[in-house]
């Protein structure tokens, strides 16, 4: 793993919390109660936050010390778990699905994100 997967994966979160944002203001706005809209918004949000901690850790890190690999290994995985949970579940009824097992998934990925972060500020110490 080096600068470059970083980089590909915060660039890759941004771009899609720009459409899932751009969407949920549009088309969601529709079908979704205000709840769930503002639900899903806190999904793009924290995925668009996270987009810009891993662009910030590839440009100005070394990829080879531990808590770097481990903060975007534990922010990459919390913002799908998070992110993607929170899409799902806010869309579960105009899908006409039962997501309600991702319920647990999503403090899970909440979880990692903070470990990630964390990982970062234990390269300060």
């Amino acid at each position: 793993m080096g600068n470059n997967t970083i980089i590909f994966t915060g660039t890759t979160f941004g771009i899609l919390a720009i459409i899932l944002g751009a969407f949920g203001a549009h088309a969601l706005k529709k079908v979704l109660s205000t709840e769930k809209l503002a639900s899903f918004e806190v999904g793009v949000r924290y995925q668009m936050y996270n987009a810009l901690f891993l662009l910030l850790l590839g440009f100005n890190t070394n990829t080879t010390i531990s808590n770097i690999k481990w903060a975007f290994y534990l922010v990459t995985t919390g913002t799908i778990l998070f992110s993607f949970s929170i899409y799902l579940l806010a869309l579960a009824e105009p899908l006409k699905k039962n997501f309600r097992f991702l319920g647990p998934v999503t403090p899970l990925g909440g979880l990692l994100m903070i470990l990630g972060w964390g990982s970062l500020l234990a390269t300060l110490l």
